[in-house]
C-alpha cells in the first residue's frame, strides 16, 4: 500500500498527539499531586521517592510535550520509551500481586510495552513534516 506524504504525515501527527495524551495528563496529574505519587513510588520500595517523581514529571510532562509538538522528537520518544521500560515492571509487576488485581496490572503492564513499541516507531519514522522537527528540513 502506498501512501501519500500528507496521509503519512497526518498520520504521524496523530499518532504523536495519541501517544503524547498518556504522558502530559499523567505528568501533570503528578505535579498537582506531587505529594501522593512521592509516597505511591516510595511504596514500591523506589529510593529517593522525591527525585524519582521529579524526574517522571520531566519525563511524562516535558518529554510528552516535545513529542507532540515534534520538537527533538526522536529524541524524546526514545526517552519516554526508556521512561516507560524502567518503570513498567515496577509499578505492574503483574507476577507479584494478588490474584484479584493480576489481570489489571497484566493489562497495563503490556499497554506499557505497546506504548513502548509505538515510541520506538516514532523514533525510527521521525515526527513528520507537521512538526518543529518537520518544518525545520
Amino acid at each position: 500500500m502506498t501512501m501519500s506524504p500528507a496521509v503519512q504525515d497526518t498520520l504521524s501527527l496523530v499518532g504523536r498527539a495519541l501517544l503524547a495524551l498518556l504522558f502530559i495528563p499523567a505528568g501533570f496529574s503528578k505535579v498537582t499531586g506531587f505529594a501522593g505519587v512521592v509516597g505511591y513510588i516510595a511504596s514500591k520500595g523506589v529510593p529517593m521517592p522525591e527525585v524519582c517523581a521529579a524526574l517522571a514529571i520531566a519525563a511524562e510532562l516535558g518529554l510528552g510535550l516535545l513529542l507532540l509538538i515534534g520538537w527533538q522528537a526522536r529524541w524524546a520518544a526514545l526517552g519516554l520509551a526508556l521512561f516507560v521500560f524502567v518503570i513498567t515492571p515496577i509499578f505492574h509487576a503483574f507476577w507479584a500481586v494478588p490474584p484479584e488485581q493480576q489481570m489489571l496490572q497484566q493489562q497495563a503492564f503490556f499497554k506499557n510495552l505497546a506504548a513502548a513499541g509505538g515510541l520506538l516507531l516514532a523514533a525510527a519514522l521521525g515526527p513528520g513534516r507537521f512538526s518543529v522537527d518537520g518544518r525545520r528540513t
